[in-house]
This record gives C-alpha cells, structure tokens and sequence, in this order.
C-alpha cells in the first residue's frame, strides 16, 4: 500500500495548525460521507482523532449507520472546511476504508472521558429510540456495571482509517477565482500533483 507523500502531510498539518491559531471552533471536524453498495450515500460530521502516513482516523459503532455503510461499501470521503483560514480553506480526501488495529482502538478507548466510555456502551447507535429516558437507564446499567473500575472497549466500536487515493487543497478566492491542488494516488502506486480550475 502507498503511504501518504510527506508533502502531502505536511500541508496538512500547516493549514490545520493555522485553523487552530485562527479560533476554528473545532479544527478536528469533518464531513464524512458513505454510501450504500447500490450507491445511496449520507453524510455527517465526526471527529479526526489521529492521522500519519497511513491515513485518516475517526471512531464509531459497527452497528450504527455509518458503520454498517463502511463495512459494506469501504470507500469514503472527508472534507474539512476552515473558513477562518486564509480566505477559506477546505481540504477534500476520499479514499479506501478499513478498521484500525484492536490494539489502536483499546489505546484510543483508554483516553476517552470515563462518561464518552460509558455511552459507548448505552448506545445502540442509529437506532430507534422510544424515550429518552430509556437511553438513561441503560447509561445508569453500565455505570453500575463498571463501577469502581475501568471501563472495558465494547467489542462493536472500533476505528476506522480512510486510505486516500486522492487528497485535493482548495483556497479561497475573490470573485470565486480558487485555487486547487490534487494529489492523486494512480495504479501504480505513485502520486502526482496538479492543479485543477477553479
């Protein structure tokens, strides 16, 4: 597997400390997209939670929406809009998805705050919900579960790493007159950059 070009890291991780420095609310969201094997797709917001020359992290449920899509369809795409950047930046990856390590999902569970870990458990993520009050009481079941020690990864919630095969950054302009980089990853393994229109 080709690992990300430094360049292409580098960059990254330029524009998102900029994005910090310029009051981004949260630097570490992204739109992430999926889509059914019949190609109906969906889209929400998660959190970037690690990223390196293998790719791009974020967590969740197996069972939920966006778990079930990846596990039928591996393929996605991330976008990150930083408005607050230059005159707007956004950085678009799509790419090949797969889960991470167990070992890299116990250590990332591990840092979570003890009430993220508990709902990790009580959700039955994107099912239906009858009540509220159901979800507190099945929260109220795990923290008496657990209490008095740590609380354990539940075996359905894991990681997952998006692969890019291309990686575009696009910089705003005036009167629309973007600037936009590709960094494509072709058959052979070997990326090439160029620039597309606006």
């Amino acid at each position: 597997m080709s690992t990300l070009p430094d360049a292409i890291l580098h960059t990254f991780d330029a524009l998102f400390a900029e994005a910090a420095a310029a009051g981004e609310p949260d630097p570490t969201a992204m739109t992430l997209a999926t889509a059914t094997p019949d190609g109906a797709p969906s889209a929400r917001v998660v959190l970037l939670k690690a990223h390196d020359t293998r790719g791009f992290v974020f967590y969740s449920h197996l069972d939920g929406r966006k778990g079930r899509e990846l596990q039928a369809n591996p393929r996605a795409a991330l976008l990150f809009h930083w408005p607050r950047v230059r005159n707007g930046v956004q950085v678009r990856i799509e790419g090949a998805v797969e889960q991470v390590s167990d070992a890299e999902a116990d250590a990332y569970f591990a840092t979570r705050p003890r009430g993220s870990q508990l709902g990790a458990w009580a959700s039955k993520q994107s099912e239906t919900l009858e009540a509220r009050e159901t979800f507190e009481a099945r929260l109220a079941k795990f923290e008496a579960e657990f209490e008095g020690r740590e609380v354990p990864r539940p075996p359905r919630w894991t990681g997952f790493r998006v692969v890019p095969h291309a990686v575009e950054f696009w910089y705003g302009a005036q009167y629309r007159l973007h600037e936009r980089h590709l960094h494509a990853r072709g058959a052979d393994g070997a990326w090439s950059e160029r620039m597309l229109y606006p």
